[in-house]
C-alpha cells in the first residue's frame, strides 16, 4: 500500500500553499578540513537506499485522503549531493549567506524534498556541510539520528559497507492509487471503529459510576483541544507585525553547562532558561525601540516520538503558548516559563494530535495561516551529540541548524554539539528589519540567563 502522509505532515505541507509558511529546515556542521568527496558520496547513497523515504516524492491525493509518498523514478544521487568551493570572503558569514538562500527556495517537487552541499576552500583550510531538507522528511530528533548514521566517533575512515541494491520503484496505476484511496478510507474507518469499540465499555461504566468526573474530563479535553486550535487574531508584539519572505540569519554559542546551571538556579529545565534567554533579549530589544509588551505567543516543538519510531520521520506537533517578557528578574522568568511549559506539555489533546491534524487539514488555508502568522516567534530545542564526531576523516568543530518562522517573526533553534549549545537565529525582516541590533539584544538577553550561573 502507498505510504501516505501523517496528518500532521500533511497538515505542514498543505499550509505552504502560502509562501511565508515554509517548513524547509537548514543546518551546518563546520568542519576543520574537507572531509573525502568520496566517502562522503557513499554514506548519503547508503542512507538513501535505507530510508526509502530519500528517494520518494510527494503527489497529491483525491480528497479527503492526505498527499502520499511515491517512489522517484528519476531519482539522482548527484542532484542531491553537490560540491562547491567557498567563493570570498569564505568564512562563516559567506555560509551564513548560502544557508540564507537554501532557507528562503522552495524544493523541486518532483523530486525527493532534501539537498546537500559541500562547501570546501574556506579560509581557514576547513569546510562545511550544508543540508536542507523538509521538515515532513524528519524532525530535529530524527535528524540527529540520521546524522549519527553518517559521522564517525575518530578520525580514521570505517570500512565501506556494501551498497545494498538500489530500491526497485514501485510502478502504480491511476486504477491502483484510486485503491490505495480506498483503502486509505476503509483503515481510517476501521481504526475509527476499533478505537470506539476499545473505548465505549469504559466510557459507558465510567458515565454511569462517576458521572460528574467523566463529564468535567470531557469538558477538559474539549478545552485543551480548543487552546490547541483557536486562531490568534493579533501579534502579541506590536512591533514585529509585518510577514515577509525575505530572511536573515545568524549564530549564537554559549557553554551547556552554564546554561543548564542557570536553569537549575531557577529552578527549570535547560529548555526553560533557553526559553527564557530568548524573551529576555526580545524584551531588551521592545525596550530600545521604545515599545511595551506583556506577554508573547510562542509556537514550541513537541516531541512525540517514542522508542518504537524508526530512524528518522517528523514526530512533532506544534503547541501554541503565551510567555511572559516583561519579567525582568530571569529567576523568575525561568519558574515562569517552566510552570507554563510543563502545562502545556501535559495538555489533554497531544494524545489526539493525528486526528487534530486531519480536522485541520478539512480547514480553508486562511484558517490555517490565521493560526500561524500571529505567532511571534518559535522556539525549539534539538538535543544534539554529546561526544565529538568525524566525517570523512574531517573534525566536526561546530553545528548549527535554522528551522522554519512558519509564520512567526523570528525561529531560534538550539542544537547542541558536545559540551556548547548553539544557537541558529533565523529572522523575518519584515517584521524584524535590524538584524544586528536584534541579535545583539539576543545575546544580552541570554547574558542575563547565564549571570545566574556565576
Amino acid at each position: 500500500m502507498t505510504e501516505f502522509m501523517r496528518s500532521t505532515d500533511a497538515f505542514t505541507w498543505a499550509m505552504e500553499s502560502d509562501p511565508r509558511l515554509r517548513s524547509t529546515v537548514v543546518s551546518v556542521a563546520m568542519l576543520d578540513k574537507a572531509p573525502d568527496w568520496t566517502a562522503l558520496r557513499r554514506r548519503f547513497d547508503l542512507l538513501s537506499r535505507r530510508l526509502p523515504i530519500f528517494r520518494q516524492r510527494v503527489v497529491p491525493s483525491l480528497s479527503p485522503a492526505p498527499p502520499r509518498w511515491k517512489d522517484c523514478h528519476d531519482f539522482d544521487l548527484d542532484f542531491h549531493i553537490r560540491r562547491v568551493s567557498a567563493p570570498p570572503p569564505a568564512t562563516l558569514d559567506t555560509i551564513l549567506e548560502m544557508a540564507r538562500l537554501a532557507q528562503m527556495e522552495d524544493f523541486d517537487r518532483a523530486r525527493p524534498l532534501w539537498k546537500v552541499t559541500l562547501v570546501d576552500g574556506m579560509a581557514d583550510g576547513g569546510a562545511a556541510l550544508l543540508c536542507t531538507f523538509h521538515h515532513s522528511l524528519t524532525d530535529g530528533v530524527g535528524g540527529v539520528q540520521i546524522a549519527m548514521t553518517l559521522f564517525d566517533l575518530n578520525e580514521q575512515l570505517r570500512p565501506l559497507d556494501p551498497l545494498p541494491d538500489e530500491p526497485t520503484p514501485v510502478i502504480t496505476s491511476w486504477l491502483g492509487g484510486y485503491g490505495d484511496i480506498l483503502r486509505w478510507e476503509a483503515e481510517v474507518a476501521g481504526n475509527a471503529v476499533v478505537a470506539a469499540a476499545k473505548n465505549a465499555p469504559a466510557l459507558l461504566y465510567n458515565g454511569i459510576r462517576r458521572p460528574l468526573d467523566t463529564a468535567g474530563r470531557a469538558v477538559e479535553t474539549a478545552a485543551s483541544i480548543y487552546r490547541t486550535v483557536r486562531p490568534v487574531n493579533r501579534t502579541g508584539s506590536s512591533l514585529m507585525t509585518r510577514r515577509s519572505l525575505i530572511r536573515r540569519l545568524g549564530v549564537h554559542d554559549v557553554p551547556t553547562s552554564q546554561l543548564r546551571e542557570a536553569a537549575h538556579r531557577g529552578g527549570g529545565a535547560l529548555n526553560d532558561a533557553f526559553v527564557a534567554g530568548v524573551a529576555g533579549g526580545l524584551r531588551i530589544y521592545h525596550e530600545k525601540h521604545g515599545v511595551s509588551l506583556h506577554d508573547l505567543h510562542i509556537s514550541m516543538p513537541i516531541s512525540l516520538r517514542t522508542d518504537q519510531d524508526e530512524i528518522g520521520g517528523n514526530r512533532i506537533t506544534l503547541m501554541r503558548f503565551d510567555i511572559p517578557v516583561d519579567v525582568v528578574d530571569p529567576v523568575e522568568r525561568i519558574a515562569e516559563i517552566h510552570r507554563r511549559a510543563t502545562r502545556v506539555r501535559h495538555e489533554r489533546s497531544l494524545p489526539l494530535t493525528q486526528l487534530i491534524a486531519g480536522a485541520l487539514n478539512m480547514m480553508p488555508r486562511w484558517y490555517i495561516g490565521s493560526i500561524l502568522r500571529h505567532v511571534d516567534f518559535v522556539a525549539s530545542d534539538v538535543p544534539g551529540i554529546p561526544v565529538p564526531v568525524f566525517l570523512g576523516g574531517a573534525r566536526v568543530q561546530a553545528q548549527y541548524a535554522w528551522g522554519p518562522t512558519i509564520g512567526a517573526a523570528v525561529n531560534i533553534t538550539l542544537l547542541s554539539y558536545v559540551d556548547v549549545c548553539s544557537f541558529g537565529i533565523n529572522v523575518d525582516t519584515g517584521a524584524i528589519a535590524d538584524f544586528d541590533a536584534f541579535r545583539d539584544c539576543l545575546v544580552e538577553g541570554f547574558n542575563e540567563v547565564l549571570a545566574l550561573a556565576g
